[in-house]
């Protein structure tokens, strides 16, 4: 299975949230694949999971609270990977004020249309959305304060991009600070194959040490974990799935 099959595959299932036809992780949707359920994959928190979601802008599909843990201060410049429909875009433009700017960056096109027209709705001037790929991401060098992103970076199948990306439009001394999807453990290779489980937040997840491992090595400083939390999939498993958000700093 090759990078562009992953990507298209997240594509479909993402923009068929985005319009409605599917519903994202927190709902009673399963998808069982070698005993996984993909329908609890992405909920890190009640109040990600906690019944149906009354604001269009949260569509359930977090598993931590980046903007609550970030610290984020007015007059920053925040960017959000994988922005979907805004949610966590709004929470931090509440942060940085007016003098502040958030930018969210999605693949999906309906993600994009989604989140500007929610934007709108909340007559919102500092933010926007752009899209592209975390992977090649349209901002400018050296140009942001902060990196938010909500279960997002194990989607990709180049890690290592995502965060050479990320180090490229942080200023000097900016930080990432985001919930992702890792294991505790190496996941078995026929779950990696499963295109199913990779647009479901689990096959393409890192092993945690490896995360903060590979952040360190294409250039962060203080890579740690400041919150984590386990998933319990109904499987004994040589490895464990779990939440992590994880700060690192430029």
């Amino acid at each position: 299975m090759n990078d562009q099959t992953i990507k298209d595959a997240v594509r479909e299932r993402y923009g068929r949230i985005a319009k409605g036809d599917l519903q994202g992780c927190c709902s009673t949707e399963t998808t069982v694949a070698e005993g996984y359920n993909t329908a609890t994959s992405c909920c890190g928190t009640s109040s990600d999971c906690g019944g149906e979601a009354t604001d269009s802008a949260d569509l359930g599909l977090g598993c931590g609270r980046p903007t609550e843990l970030a610290g984020i201060e007015p007059g920053t410049t925040v960017l959000d990977l994988g922005s979907g429909a805004g949610v966590d875009v709004f929470r931090a433009s509440e942060k940085v004020g007016p003098t502040g700017r958030v930018i969210g960056v999605d693949m999906t096109p309906e993600m994009i249309e989604r989140a500007r027209a929610n934007a709108a709705e909340r007559r919102l001037e500092n933010v926007e959305f752009r899209l592209g790929e975390i992977e090649q991401l349209p901002v400018q060098d050296g140009s942001v304060d902060l990196v938010i992103s909500n279960c997002v970076i194990n989607l990709a199948p180049d890690k290592g991009k995502v965060f050479d990306e990320i180090l490229r439009v942080l200023k000097p001394g900016g930080r990432m600070v985001v919930s992702d999807i890792v294991t505790r453990g190496e996941m078995p290779e026929e779950v990696r194959q499963d295109v199913e489980l990779w647009s479901g937040c689990v096959a393409g997840a890192m092993d945690r040490d490896a995360y903060l491992r590979l952040l360190r090595e294409r250039g962060f400083r203080e890579a740690r974990v400041l919150t984590e939390q386990d998933y319990d999939y109904g499987k004994k498993a040589d490895y464990a799935v779990l939440s992590a958000t994880v700060e690192a700093r430029k």
